[in-house]
């Protein structure tokens, strides 16, 4: 759970920075491979790659 909302920008590239404080407390490394999908109604979804194909070969869904 994020305690701590931060406002983040999507640049003219489609591209958003996020705070080092949000990546920490999700246990997320600088160079880690994310895969990003969307959820639609405005939520979009990172998962460490690694942790999404693990799920996969055990049928679990995304």
């Amino acid at each position: 759970m994020i305690r701590s909302p931060s406002e983040v920008v999507v640049d003219e590239h489609g591209t958003v920075a996020l705070p080092m404080s949000i990546l920490a407390e999700a246990g997320i490394n600088p160079g880690e491979t994310l895969l990003a999908f969307s959820e639609g109604d405005g939520r979009i979804v990172l998962r460490r790659l690694e942790d999404s194909i693990t799920d996969l070969l055990n049928g679990r869904p995304l």
